[in-house]
């Protein structure tokens, strides 16, 4: 899925991305609107891991 459909398909995915990342918001995942770097921006910030992992966990669940 490249980041054109992500953000297509968000609305449907914001549920799969809570039950993977608990710690994010509603809100938050609204304001994500999809855009992949705004998604591992938050992960980085609620979960405190590198740029790197949160960018590995996000393509591990875009796969999944």
């Amino acid at each position: 899925m490249n980041s054109d459909e992500l953000k297509g398909k968000w609305n449907q995915l914001k549920g799969s991305a809570k039950s993977q990342w608990g710690k994010l918001t509603d809100d938050e995942l609204t304001q994500i609107e999809g855009d992949r770097d705004k998604l591992v921006g938050k992960i980085q910030e609620k979960y405190g891991v590198a740029r790197e992992e949160a960018e590995k966990q996000v393509k591990e669940w875009r796969a999944a």
